[in-house]
């Protein structure tokens, strides 16, 4: 089969196309799916960077999300049959498991979910892990609820354009952050009431006059670096703070948050899969099966800003090491 091999960290011209044998399918409990696309996520490229989870065990294939067919089936699988279509978050940090960017790919059964049956293989490819770490951070981590009031930053954002989405099917009042009056708009018609432009505007000063100088509810902060400290002072007394951030706060920050008895909270829906919890993947499985239902109803729309090839998978890591892409990025592999 045709796969990126990810020969090093480093820059993109560590990724080589080339021809690798096929996965063969010796766990009963395991699918063979020929894989038709593959999402693309800042995750990737900074794998890409450090070698992966585990540089000493190079090369690997990257690309946590994936979407395509069944092909065969282990002998002690039931949820699937030939023909079905799947889409999922397996692999793509190096180990035992492979990624997505490849032709064909294996996946215990528990791992997989039907892929909605309105979207098209590449923005079903695109859904995966930006979904789950949205739905992880809003509702496991902060308990959203109807009528609170939500920061969530970079609103058109590959995670963020699906928070959006989510807090304001919850029923809460969505403000974000954006860079662009055409990001605005996209934001909007998602369901965002309220768009700051970070470029122009103190997102701090704004959320605490679009509240009464009460702060939001819930910061939901998918930028890291400065604007992660920065949310402690848009946030409500006793309110919550989830970041995918890498940072660390500095002592002023961190005071702020105390003073105002925050709860801050560290989102990294790859956790189950680094340390194999069985159960909490196939919960992240059951995450996927509620986004299908919820998509294929009308109520998310999904957003795929532009599709590569295979052969382009270095100018698609290009493309989302600059974080400025509205939407999802893929790779189409047929």
């Amino acid at each position: 089969m045709k796969a990126v091999l990810l020969t090093g960290a480093g820059g993109i011209d560590k990724l080589e196309l080339t021809k690798i044998q096929d996965p063969v399918l010796d766990n009963p409990q395991f699918i063979l799916v020929r894989i038709h696309a593959a999402g693309i996520n800042p995750v990737d490229y900074k794998l890409r960077k450090a070698g992966g989870f585990y540089p000493n065990r190079l090369p690997l294939i990257l690309g946590c999300d994936g979407a395509g067919v069944v092909e065969a089936l282990g002998n002690d699988v039931t949820r699937f049959k030939v023909g079905d279509e799947v889409y999922f978050c397996n692999g793509g940090m190096g180990g035992d498991e492979q990624g997505n960017y490849a032709e064909l790919t294996m996946i215990h059964q528990d791992f997989a979910a039907f892929k909605p049956r309105s979207l098209s293989m590449e923005e079903a490819a695109s859904v995966p892990l930006v979904w789950l770490t949205a739905w992880e951070s809003l509702v496991d981590r902060c308990n959203i609820k109807a009528g609170q009031k939500v920061l969530i930053h970079a609103g058109a954002g590959g995670v963020g354009y699906i928070a959006v989405q989510i807090a304001k099917n919850i029923g809460t009042e969505v403000i974000t952050t954006i860079s662009s009056p055409k990001k605005s708009e996209f934001a909007k018609s998602l369901g965002a009431h309220y768009c700051i432009n970070y470029k122009e505007q103190d997102f701090v000063k704004e959320v605490m006059k679009l509240t009464n100088n009460s702060g939001v509810d819930i910061v939901f902060d998918t930028v890291g670096k400065e604007t992660f400290p920065a949310s402690f002072g848009a946030t409500k007394i006793y309110g919550h703070v989830v970041t995918l951030s890498e940072d660390l706060c500095n002592k002023e920050a961190v005071n702020l948050a105390k003073l105002r008895n925050l709860t801050v909270s560290y989102e990294l829906m790859l956790t189950p899969m680094h340390f194999k919890m069985h159960e909490a993947r196939v919960n992240q499985q059951e995450m996927l099966n509620n986004a299908a239902k919820m998509i294929d109803r009308g109520d998310v729309c999904i957003s795929v800003n532009k599709i590569f090839p295979l052969e382009d998978i270095g100018k698609a890591h290009q493309l989302i090491e600059t974080g400025h892409s509205t939407g999802k990025i893929v790779i189409k592999i047929i």
